[in-house]
């Protein structure tokens, strides 16, 4: 006899044995597990919003302007206003193209900003170098972090004309540079992934020279 079709609410046909009833719920738990522990969506990302290379101000090769999009996922924001000094890296790198062979890298850069947060004069400080700024909120600072302006990431030079050239820049937390303990969870929790993809600089032909 054939039986009316309809929803089945457990994942278990009606009349199935207790036992398969207990592996369809099992089965069900376990994909609302994973589906708590998908990878991180794009508000848990770096988004490179803009990036342009032009002539340095000073005259003294390529500065870089990049613009950067994110927030900080809880559990990092916790782990800064508990004094856990958070590291960015902006990385560019670019290429001569080359037909016959695989593309030559001619340049690299790294930026490292660190973000950190001082219980006692309750600050917030982004560091570039030697260079430190407080600020009131976390709003603050990341709004700063965001921003990378006047980066000389080529000398003069260092592009003869005639060849293609490529580039690409991107921004992640460097997880290699928290503290033990945090290095372990970094591994296992998305909550500590925090990167960017790869995005292309357009590279014009009259910047090389």
């Amino acid at each position: 006899m054939l039986r009316a079709a309809g929803p089945v609410l457990d994942g278990a046909a009606p009349g199935a044995s207790p036992l398969r009833r207990l592996l369809c719920a099992a089965l069900v738990a376990l994909g609302a597990l994973l589906g708590l522990s998908a990878p991180a969506g794009a508000s848990d990302r770096i988004e490179v919003r803009s990036v342009e290379l032009r002539p340095a101000a000073d005259g003294d090769g390529l500065a870089l302007d990049a613009a950067f999009d994110f927030d900080l996922p809880w559990a990092l924001e916790d782990a800064v206003s508990r004094g856990v000094p958070l590291y960015f890296v902006v990385e560019f790198e670019l290429y001569r193209s080359r037909w016959y062979w695989f593309d030559e890298r001619r340049a690299t850069a790294s930026l490292t900003y660190r973000l950190s947060y001082s219980p006692l004069t309750r600050e917030y400080r982004l560091a570039r170098g030697t260079l430190a700024l407080p600020f009131d909120t976390l709003g603050e600072a990341l709004a700063t972090l965001r921003r990378v302006g006047n980066w000389n990431v080529i000398e003069r030079g260092a592009l003869p004309p005639g060849p293609s050239y490529w580039a690409q820049v991107r921004m992640r937390l460097d997880t290699a540079q928290l503290p033990r303990p945090f290095q372990i969870g970094a591994i296992t929790s998305r909550d500590w992934t925090l990167v960017s993809e790869w995005r292309n600089v357009p590279v014009r032909s009259d910047l090389a020279r």
